[in-house]
């Protein structure tokens, strides 16, 4: 394997940075994310109901 010196390879990463977007994969990780908390949310806010029978 090749060493490739730490500047070279922070520029090249910088010049490939702006043909490149986020990609599907961060957007599923985002939305598990969204959806996990709300979930977890729900599930700790309905422990907390208060039972007036």
């Amino acid at each position: 394997m090749e060493h490739i010196a730490a500047a070279t390879w922070l520029a090249e990463a910088a010049s490939a940075a702006p043909h490149q977007g986020p990609g599907n994969l961060l957007r599923v990780v985002l939305l598990v994310m969204i959806v996990g908390c709300a979930l977890t949310g729900w599930f700790l806010m309905r422990g907390y109901k208060q039972k007036d029978d």
